[in-house]
């Protein structure tokens, strides 16, 4: 892909808060009021409807010896390592409840381990949860296993068990590389331990590499980051992904203590690495991530195969996702549920023996129609009317005549291009991807009141 030239006027026009589009309808749409009897029934009835096929697996690992400040994560911050034994406990209880609604016919195609930190754990805790999983599920020959890295708490012995136990790519959490920085926000992590942890995994077999990086961040400056962005182009990662720093202090307290950038100065830095990856052989996929053209988060996009979910892009789309721990989200087509956000709740309930739902959606037939277009338009960065017709079994046109009407001023803009026949995103729109699918959600006249993070 060509460099991308940014237009900070035309960022800055669309920086609003809006949803990221993880789920649609989103999570403040979920409801304490829909049990685990309507949700079983959804199960079974996905499970039958789509029997043979691949499912998706993701477990929460909520555990941090420290908290970094500016994070949005549901974590628990604890020194005590008696904690993962007692949640890995707890864990296989889940499993036990929740497989059985599961049909044995359908093969993991993806796994992801995400926190907190998952390398809170110890090298035989991970394995043991490994075998936990491998006894209850069957995997796909060539399936997706990715697990996040904290590399102040990662080992070469606990890579090499990731790997042992099916993993092939690893999330490494390098943020920033500034120490000022890192200090500021409570991170202190050295570049030695990141080049450390990148030859590790490399030595382990892992066949990909992504680096976390986050802008927006107090006393980042362009040219800070820019030698970040150096630094981490050294590791010749497979995959980058460049979060925005949502400030949410109303969520998320210990953010009140920072101060973030100003807008000008988060979209100079946003301006500089989109330029800067795409200039160095990355495809912007949309979004935050970037990936190289032979990986598979690339050919995914081009096959129209991407999925958006809860863990932002990824391959093989369709699969049912189950998800397993405290506040973990699983979905099928037609329903949403969350687990219980509490550590104490969860694990009563699993005590209990109630299976430990805390919220719940199930979609109505134009919150199907709506998700599938905002998940097509953010990963396909297109939408061919007459293949959208077909998938939804809708008039496209005439279903979303006053969305496509409202589409003009972006078209203008530049963001896109609309003809009779089809939807296009521009380079320039895939940064403004949340922007444009905002046009497709019904629900953003009442979400006013809720508070989003900004777009940018």
């Amino acid at each position: 892909m060509a460099k991308l030239k940014v237009d900070l006027n035309l960022i800055q026009k669309y920086d609003v808060p809006g949803p990221r589009y993880t789920s649609y309808p989103t999570a403040p749409h979920f409801t304490d009021e829909i049990g685990w009897d309507s949700i079983r029934k959804e199960i079974i009835r996905s499970n039958e409807e789509n029997s043979g096929k691949p499912i998706s697996l993701y477990f929460h690992l909520p555990f941090c010896r420290q908290l970094c400040w500016y994070c949005g994560c549901t974590n628990v911050i604890t020194q005590s390592q008696v904690a993962a034994k007692e949640y890995l406990y707890y864990l296989n209880q889940e499993l036990e409840m929740v497989t059985p609604f599961i049909s044995s016919d359908r093969k993991v195609v993806q796994l992801h381990f995400g926190g907190g930190s998952p390398t809170f754990f110890m090298a035989d805790e991970i394995r043991k949860l490994g075998e936990y999983i491998h006894q209850r599920f069957c995997f796909m020959n060539s399936y997706e296993g990715g697990i996040e890295i904290d590399p102040r708490t990662v080992s070469e012995e606990k890579i090499k068990v990731y790997a042992e136990i099916g993993f092939n790519r690893v999330s490494i959490g390098v943020q920033d590389l500034d120490q000022e920085v890192l200090k500021t926000v409570n991170r202190v992590q050295t570049y030695q331990q990141s080049a450390q942890t990148v030859e590790w995994a490399r030595a382990a077999g892992i066949k990909s590499i992504n680096i976390d990086l986050m802008y927006g961040l107090p006393k980042q400056t362009c040219i800070s980051f820019d030698k970040t962005l150096d630094k981490v182009l050294e590791f010749k990662p497979d995959r980058v992904a460049v979060f925005n720093y949502a400030h949410v202090p109303w969520l998320k307290k210990a953010q009140a203590v920072l101060t973030p950038l100003r807008p000008e100065e988060k979209m100079a830095i946003l301006k500089l690495t989109i330029e800067k990856l795409t200039s160095n052989g990355y495809v912007y996929i949309g979004m935050d991530h970037f990936a190289r053209e032979t990986d598979e988060l690339a050919l995914a996009q081009k096959n129209k195969t991407l999925q958006r979910n809860f863990q932002g892009y990824s391959t093989h789309a369709g699969a049912d996702i189950y998800s397993f721990g405290m506040s973990s989200i699983s979905q099928t087509n037609s329903a949403y549920w969350q687990n219980e956000k509490d550590l104490l709740l969860y694990y009563s309930r699993l005590n209990k023996g109630e299976i430990p739902q805390k919220k719940a959606y199930i979609l109505t037939r134009d919150d199907q129609i709506r998700h599938q277009t905002i998940m097509r338009l953010m990963c396909d960065l297109e939408l061919d009317y007459h293949r959208m017709s077909k998938l939804l079994d809708i008039d496209f046109k005439q279903y979303f005549k006053p969305e496509l009407l409202s589409l003009k001023e972006m078209e203008s803009d530049g963001l896109l291009v609309l003809s009779p026949d089809f939807l296009k995103i521009t380079d320039m729109g895939r940064l403004l991807i949340r922007n444009i699918a905002m046009s497709f959600d019904v629900y953003l006249k009442s979400d006013k009141q809720k508070k989003f993070s900004r777009t940018i």
